[in-house]
């Protein structure tokens, strides 16, 4: 792929910076790219063009809105190839996962249209038959959002559907890291007539010129996916006024694999979202807890289905792992493998550099056996394609051990007990918990419990967090 600049997009104007700086190509270690370092005259007028557009865009009937996002979303088909060519580049995704990625984005844009034309807007009941109570929903307002770099198109729906669709404006701060393929989407906005100022897309590196898109009065809303520690610090910056907040946060995903469960099955259902992504998935499986009278057989089970897994990014056969997204990421992951072995773990598979990877921050899809709670790895998020296997007795509270973090993102159960599993499901203090299958769908409530965040991606429940609910009451004539 070429080496090419790119630009933001602020009041529908393609607008560059005297600075730039550099995407690398994870696989490869080249840089694919350059991206505009935004400075604060355009974060000021991010604010400014979205405060203003925001007056004209919400008060466009759904049916009008509606035409231009669905317009938006075919656009994107057009250019489906190049887009996913750039997604695959700045990410090392293998295709089928930059696919999805992609696929994501056009879905959420199609959905929250759809969820739109069904708000909930109740009447209610007056108990003298004096009043004629309703609710109305009405777009909240400017929308500030920051994305994580894992799943940079997939976020960008998550986002800009339920924006578009609720009649809000928004300014969006894709990932330094991954920022190309979101600016390469923007362009395509105002081809669609998405009227100027409704979406900017800004990209940087210094959190300092972009620190006033938080404390900036304007914004009604933050939300953001990303780490618990870079979440508190936002919504720090941001408590300058009263704004709503919708942050997906880090996760600590448990896996409690009982002693009736159908192994197999569970370790490839496990293995498969383990190391999806290189385990840069926050809903990852963390801390995978296995009954001891199957334990064994489930290590033999996973680590055969992980022998299938061939290193490489882009198009290729079979079950496909691209690399991590940096060094530092892979330097992380080997420190955490090297402390859990000096603790008593052992190494089942993986657990170094490829040597037939020379370039590229690649890592063999490892998995840990004899992991104890305490170690790091159990105690931390690990995201990266690492697996720690932890065995538990019949003298154990698992639900416990599932418990025991600070974070309550996503959690898995694999039983053929339906009772235990709905047990499991209802005491394990997560935003999902899946039993017997790993499922996430757009039409499917995704957030956190506890650490792991507040309020709701995908849904009906997210597209609620863009709107206000408006009380209205108006006297029956006697």
């Amino acid at each position: 792929m070429n080496r090419r600049s790119y630009a933001m997009l602020i009041n529908g104007q393609r607008i560059t910076t005297a600075k730039t700086f550099s995407v690398i190509n994870p696989a490869t270690e080249e840089v694919i790219g350059e991206a505009p370092e935004v400075d604060g005259e355009s974060v000021q007028l991010a604010l400014t063009s979205a405060r203003d557009a925001f007056k004209k865009w919400s008060r466009l009937p759904l049916s009008q809105r509606q035409t231009i996002i669905l317009k938006y979303a075919d656009l994107l088909e057009q250019n489906r190839d190049e887009i996913i060519d750039l997604l695959i580049s700045e990410t090392g995704k293998p295709i089928d996962n930059a696919e999805y990625d992609f696929g994501m984005l056009t879905t959420c844009l199609k959905f929250f249209c759809e969820e739109a034309a069904r708000i909930d807007q109740r009447v209610i009941p007056d108990p003298d038959g004096q009043f004629l109570h309703y609710t109305l929903r009405q777009p909240l307002g400017v929308v500030v959002g920051y994305l994580a770099w894992n799943f940079p198109l997939l976020n960008l729906g998550y986002k800009l559907g339920p924006v578009l669709a609720a009649g809000c404006t928004a300014i969006i701060k894709p990932s330094q890291l991954t920022p190309l393929a979101t600016l390469r989407c923007a362009e395509l906005l105002t081809d669609a007539g998405v009227p100027d100022g409704v979406v900017n897309v800004i990209s940087g590196t210094d959190y300092d010129v972009t620190g006033p898109l938080l404390e900036s009065d304007i914004p009604s809303m933050f939300t953001m996916i990303g780490s618990t520690r870079a979440g508190v610090g936002a919504m720090k910056s941001a408590c300058t006024n009263v704004k709503h907040f919708s942050v997906e946060l880090g996760g600590n995903a448990p896996v409690v694999v009982y002693d009736d469960a159908d192994i197999q099955s569970a370790a490839t259902k496990i293995v498969d979202l383990k190391f999806a992504n290189s385990g840069q998935v926050c809903v990852s499986p963390n801390r995978c807890f296995v009954h001891e009278s199957v334990y064994d057989a489930f290590i033999d089970a996973a680590k055969s289905h992980a022998a299938g897994i061939t290193l490489g990014a882009g198009r290729g056969e079979g079950r496909r792992m691209g690399p991590m997204l940096t060094g530092k990421d892979r330097n992380r992951m080997l420190e955490l493998i090297r402390e859990a072995e000096q603790g008593g773990a052992s190494v089942v598979c993986g657990g170094k550099i490829p040597e037939q990877h020379t370039k590229g921050f690649y890592l063999e899809p490892t998995i840990l056996r004899d992991v104890k709670q305490d170690m790091k790895l159990s105690c931390d998020e690990i995201f990266g394609p690492v697996l720690p296997v932890i065995r538990f007795t019949d003298d154990d509270d698992v639900i416990a051990m599932a418990n025991n973090t600070i974070y309550g993102l996503a959690a898995y159960v694999f039983t053929t007990n339906l009772s235990r599993g709905l047990k499991a499901a209802a005491e394990i203090e997560s935003g999902s918990v899946c039993v017997n299958a790993v499922h996430y769908s757009v039409q499917l409530p995704h957030g956190g419990l506890k650490q792991s965040g507040v309020g709701k991606d995908c849904s009906r429940y997210s597209l609620q967090e863009y709107m206000t609910l408006k009380r209205v009451s108006v006297m029956i004539e006697s």
